[in-house]
């Protein structure tokens, strides 16, 4: 009956759409608001293949439908009110008993079942340079985001203040006390290192999907009081960006995060575009370190740069990058020299479409990528390829060696339904991880996604 209720939700969606403006009264403040969402499709299908011909290759599958469904109110004398429904439905769906075929985990809920949830509401006030809101609600950060890579995204429970009264700088101050896991965060079921540096849960989340969890107990087990988040970010130079961010996870560590933004003039030709970026992350643990008995020691002192340079030629843009992380010692910890990110936060510069382990400690990672928007041609169409490569050092705590993931994405807005967006996008992964009789794992992977926005 849930699911049934939220499809009928979304098809009223469908149907109405109210300008958004300022009430006069409380009365109007609702019946001016304005309903919008999105319905989603999701496919996915990887082949999994080890280098092992004793181990069993296999394949894993699934199709769901959902979106969400939100209501904002008008604006009355700076107060709004949001909310929104989201819901993930499997269909077609392999048996999970074979041995050759199993359900893909990241697009459904506990036990790969089909979940609803009431992932917004929110209040807003604002009042000239100044913005406050409050409850359930989408953070798009570099260290807390929605990270909204398969059927549902990451949401929070928090507490945002911004203002720009200083030209050009934009100041924010937050804390996030809840976290509600997004589908992806299921591919991470096993939690650990690999779950803690690729934006999820140090310990086994799987089942926590769907619903609002203390941002400790979800990270690492033991509840805390939240994370502490205060950023500034300037642009008040043509073609700079600066942004600095501090993350204090109370009672397990401390994140910095910095970046640059900066594009110029070519001198060869006005035509060429060239840009280039860097951004460090500086972690340590504080208060009670919960991080220690997850993974030895629990020292937190980790350190992560990288850098990024490309160019834009009219509608094409091409840009290679490049990334360290400190490395592990034979006694550290596995957490002592990486990069923990445990609420969906993943910005480095070198991540594959799957693989992250850029944030393992002693891991290089060097990415080339290139787009190419086909809109002279005329259909609203945009390609995009990559390669991601990974040197990983031995003492990371997951594996070791060399990753590489090769990956193409091509989007697709039709002409003739608007607001429909079609997306295929493939990634290959080579030599993921190692297993402990040195088997190595890769596999092919095909996702086809439709989104209509309304």
């Amino acid at each position: 009956m849930k699911n049934h209720i939220a499809f009928s939700a979304i098809a009223i969606g469908l149907l109405s759409s109210v300008s958004l403006q300022a009430a006069e009264d409380l009365s109007s403040m609702f019946s001016e608001g304005k309903v919008s969402g999105q319905i989603r499709e999701f496919s996915i299908s990887r082949s999994v293949e080890y280098s092992n011909p004793a181990s069993a290759d296999y394949t894993r599958d699934a199709n769901a439908i959902g979106g969400y469904l939100k209501f904002d109110t008008a604006d009355y004398k700076g107060l709004s009110l949001g909310t929104a429904l989201y819901t993930t439905n499997g269909f077609a769906l392999d048996d999970p008993r074979t041995n050759t075929k199993v359900v893909d985990p990241t697009l459904l809920g506990k036990n790969n079942e089909s979940y609803s949830i009431l992932g917004e509401a929110y209040v807003q006030y604002k009042h000239e340079n100044t913005a406050f809101k409050g409850g359930r609600q989408k953070l798009n950060t570099p260290l807390a985001g929605a990270d909204d890579a398969r059927m549902l995204p990451n949401l929070f429970e928090a507490y945002v203040l911004s203002n720009t009264d200083i030209d050009g700088v934009t100041l924010i101050a937050a804390h996030a006390t809840k976290f509600a896991q997004g589908t992806f965060g299921r591919a991470y079921g096993a939690g650990g290192i690999l779950g803690g540096t690729s934006g999820y849960s140090a310990v086994d989340a799987s089942n926590q999907v769907g619903k609002f969890v203390n941002m400790g107990t979800y990270s690492v087990g033991v509840a805390t009081n939240g994370v502490s988040i205060a950023s500034a970010t300037y642009t008040g130079i043509d073609k700079l960006k600066l942004q600095v961010w501090d993350y204090y996870a109370h009672d397990i560590l401390n994140a910095i995060y910095a970046q640059v933004d900066y594009s110029w003039a070519c001198a060869l030709s006005e035509s060429i575009k060239p840009f280039a970026s860097a951004q460090l992350i500086k972690e340590d643990d504080v208060g009670d370190k919960l991080l220690k008995g997850l993974g030895g020691t629990g020292e937190i002192d980790s350190i992560y740069y990288a850098i990024k340079a490309g160019a834009k030629l009219e509608n094409f843009t091409a840009y290679i990058a490049y990334s360290e992380t400190g490395k592990n010692s034979a006694t550290d910890s596995s957490y002592s020299n990486a990069i923990i990110s445990p609420w969906g936060g993943m910005p480095a510069f070198t991540q594959g479409m799957v693989t992250r382990h850029n944030f393992l400690a002693g891991t290089k990672a060097t990415k080339v990528a290139a787009s190419y928007n086909w809109k002279n041609f005329g259909p609203d169409l945009k390609t995009v390829a990559y390669y991601a490569d990974f040197d990983m050092d031995r003492y990371n705590g997951y594996t070791s060696g060399d990753a590489g993931e090769t990956g193409f994405d091509i989007i697709y807005n039709l002409a003739s339904v608007k607001n429909l967006q079609l997306r295929l996008r493939g990634n290959f992964a080579d030599d993921f991880n190692v297993n402990s009789a040195g088997d190595t794992v890769g596999w092919s992977e095909y996702r086809f996604i439709a989104n209509y926005s309304f």
